[in-house]
């Protein structure tokens, strides 16, 4: 059932603690942890405690939580110093945009030149 946490799905796992996470914040609504792969000096990840597969089905059902994931990303990019220099915020959504994990979520990518258009 949309927003149930899944028994499959790690990002769960993390929110209810059975996996362990690098966690940077956390709030009601979120989790924030560092990405195990990162791809910039600042790369978090930023997720709904809600399960959707994806950032346009967490929008369409849950716009709120959907906003607190973007409130929660330009906190954090403050808190890591991101906002001086500039941060992007990515949403990949589908397998064939580069999303591996079926749970929303933002990455947080900072500290370095992000280039235009993305690769």
């Amino acid at each position: 059932m949309a927003g149930e946490p899944q028994a499959d799905c790690l990002f769960c796992k993390i929110v209810a603690g059975d996996v362990p996470a690098t966690v940077v914040r956390e709030t009601a609504t979120t989790v924030a942890f560092r990405d195990i792969h990162p791809q910039a000096p600042t790369h978090i990840l930023v997720i709904p405690r809600v399960h959707y597969p994806d950032a346009a089905s967490l929008a369409a059902a849950e716009p709120g939580i959907a906003a607190d994931l973007l409130t929660e990303a330009g906190t954090i990019a403050a808190e890591e110093g991101a906002d001086s220099t500039g941060y992007r915020i990515v949403f990949n959504t589908g397998s064939g945009a580069g999303q591996t994990v079926f749970h929303a979520h933002a990455h947080l990518l900072g500290g370095r030149g992000l280039n235009w258009p993305p690769g």
